[in-house]
């Protein structure tokens, strides 16, 4: 019997899923589960982290998270406009610094900023002690690939709305603030969303910087944990948490990039 073409295009697909299902089993068949519940579910050690796992260092990681994004969200835009001004020195600064930070990782940023700036300037520190260097340090990375979003959001705007509003009488700085940013802004709310799971993801990095009980986020408090519990537990529970705050945006970006396809 001769198969029609959409009747095999279903059999491939029923056998992709009977192959996916049997290695699904086949690894949950070989596993030790006692050994992985003994080694990263211990309910005891999950327990003691608790309430400063969110009190403390949930609450670090999202503030860390919030201020680079709010710090790099201002320079990016100094950035992309610069990279879109008629000044020549403008451009390449802008080009040279996305460049630069674009291919820094962000560890390194993060020890430059809080080590080589306090050598730099003995008698200058950055305001707000650890929270001030990570929302620089941080900051200063995530700006450079949010001025690429944003001077992409930019130019995504027609031309013929900048020049109808210079016909209206409109300065340029003005109809820039008034027509075009607003639009801009809602074109690349999606990738902006994007840069602040990496930017959460990014704050694991804190360590470097000498953290204390005060000022301590998940990752480092989970490390501090499992060196005091001997026991991996606290990893796993570190993890869930950062799911906590990245699974919530990763369904916002989706919902938007849905409604910005419909609307086109």
């Amino acid at each position: 019997m001769k198969l029609t073409p959409r009747r095999r295009r279903r059999l491939v697909r029923v056998a992709g899923y009977i192959v996916f299902a049997a290695a699904i089993l086949a690894v949950v068949a070989a596993a030790d589960w006692g050994r992985l519940s003994d080694a990263f579910f211990r309910s005891d050690v999950a327990a003691s982290m608790f309430p400063e796992a969110i009190t403390i260092a949930l609450r670090n990681t999202i503030v860390y998270t919030l201020l680079a994004f709010v710090f790099g969200l201002t320079v990016g835009l100094g950035l992309a406009l610069m990279r879109l001004s008629s000044i020549l020195p403008y451009r390449w600064f802008a080009t040279a610094y996305i460049e630069l930070f674009r291919g820094l990782p962000a560890l390194l940023v993060l020890f430059m900023v809080g080590y080589g700036v306090p050598l730099a300037f003995p008698d200058r520190e950055i305001p707000g002690g650890v929270y001030g260097s990570v929302t620089v340090g941080l900051g200063l990375t995530a700006a450079a690939y949010m001025a690429e979003t944003l001077r992409a959001g930019i130019q995504a705007v027609p031309k013929g709305q900048l020049e109808a509003a210079r016909t209206l009488g409109m300065s340029h700085p003005r109809a820039m603030v008034s027509i075009v940013l607003p639009q801009a802004f809602r074109i690349v709310i999606p990738p902006l969303t994007n840069e602040i799971i990496l930017l959460t993801k990014d704050t694991s990095l804190v360590y470097v910087l000498g953290v204390t009980t005060t000022t301590i986020e998940l990752t480092k408090f989970a490390g501090d944990t499992l060196n005091t519990r001997v026991n991996p537990t606290p990893l796993v529970v570190a993890g869930l948490l950062y799911l906590v705050i990245t699974l919530p945006l990763s369904q916002l970006v989706r919902g938007l990039e849905r409604r910005a396809g419909r609307e086109k």
